[in-house]
């Protein structure tokens, strides 16, 4: 017997080990380079804990010089000044995908710095943000990119904004923004958890054993409703909302769609094992008394299962509004769908606003949802 159980505990921590080396093969991993990458992570760190919550006004000043892409496919006639705010490249001209060097001089001193590619055709396209120091110099390695190429002799022009901060502090946009994008987001899970509720809570019961399988048929119904209930949990949410995307175009609406579908399933599951476990001696008593079906459900059931159904409710809309930040990325709408178009933009401080505003509502909700469990118990 002793044998037996060292040769069972062996083959255990064999397994173990195994499934560890095999999941640091598949996701090659390589713990060395995370820690020598350590300093790249420091800006964006920098940028997510100095979140953009207050701002001022903003006095923009552009210099700009033409740039032929590649040499020769352009004339170069602009003078750059010895003086006063000007853009000094290393090169005059550039191939496609060289890099050479921007300096800027003389500009507005510790001011955020914007440089940009204005096309031929009047497009723009943001290459870097960086800032000037105190003498309002900055110098920054731009690359040459095909896209900026000239077209029919006319030279892409390269511009820089100075963007200097005058007047009182009031909110910023970005925090305008995200509180909007946030209430969106907490309405858009609360509208998927009301709805999921609705038709969860029926379901419910047809998919709890004590009450529908009895019989041929009850057992049928009670059998369709389990497996309803797995498929429809066995998708994500994010394959469920670019479903609802394609189908009914990107938006909150198709987000909060996908998390019905989602919770429907999850609530269902929830709310059918909590009728499971009820007390199953007042529906004896009731169906002693001559209590039908309907009746013993209405009086023996549900009083019980009330509070449980509340606490599933709550607990999943916290879940939700979790949830609805990963779907806005694909479109959803909502707190998600801005953080992903900052991510996408390199705007980190406006990014960091709305990952602590998600953080801060996550906190709030689950704080609630702690409260409201614990007065139902």
């Amino acid at each position: 017997m002793q044998i037996s159980r060292i040769i069972r505990n062996t083959l255990v921590t064999a397994l173990v080990v195994a499934a560890f080396v095999i999941s640091y093969n598949v996701t090659d991993a390589d713990f060395g380079r995370l820690l020598r990458n350590l300093p790249n992570g420091r800006e964006l760190v920098t940028a997510f804990l100095t979140p953009d919550v207050v701002t001022r006004d903003v006095e923009t000043r552009t210099v700009s010089i033409a740039f032929p892409i590649p040499c020769g496919s352009a004339p170069n006639e602009d003078v750059i000044p010895l003086s006063g705010p000007r853009l000094v490249p290393s090169v005059d001209c550039a191939e496609p995908l060289e890099k050479f060097t921007l300096e800027g001089f003389d500009l507005a001193p510790d001011s955020e710095v914007v440089i940009r590619w204005k096309l031929p055709d009047e497009r723009t396209m943001t290459a870097i943000r960086t800032e000037t120091d105190a003498d309002g110099y900055f110098t920054f390695v731009v690359e040459a990119r095909p896209i900026v190429a000239t077209v029919d002799g006319i030279a892409s022009r390269l511009e820089v904004d100075t963007l200097t901060p005058v007047g009182d502090l009031k909110p910023s946009k970005a925090l305008k923004d995200v509180l909007d994008a946030m209430f969106v987001t907490i309405f858009m899970a609360l509208l998927s958890t009301t709805i999921a509720t609705i038709i969860a809570a029926p379901l419910s019961f047809l998919a709890a054993s004590n009450i529908t399988r009895r019989g041929v048929i009850g057992t049928i119904v009670y059998y369709i409703m389990r497996f309803i209930f797995n498929v429809m949990r066995a998708y994500d949410p994010l394959s469920m909302a670019l479903i609802f995307a394609f189908w009914l175009s990107f938006g909150p609406f198709p987000g909060a769609m996908a998390l019905t579908v989602v919770t429907i399933a999850s609530l269902g599951k929830l709310f059918s094992e909590a009728v499971e476990n009820i007390d199953k001696g007042s529906l004896e008593a009731l169906q002693a008394t001559g209590a039908n079906s309907l009746q013993t459900v209405r009086y023996g059931v549900v009083p019980q299962v009330i509070p449980d159904f509340i606490s599933y409710i709550v607990y999943h809309w916290d879940i939700n509004v979790r949830i609805s930040t990963i779907i806005g990325f694909v479109g959803g709408g909502g707190i998600g769908y801005l953080l992903n178009l900052y991510i996408n933009d390199f705007k980190w401080h406006q990014a960091g606003t709305a990952i602590w505003a998600i953080v801060i509502v996550v906190w709030a909700m689950d704080f609630l949802s702690a409260e409201i469990r614990k007065r139902l118990t």
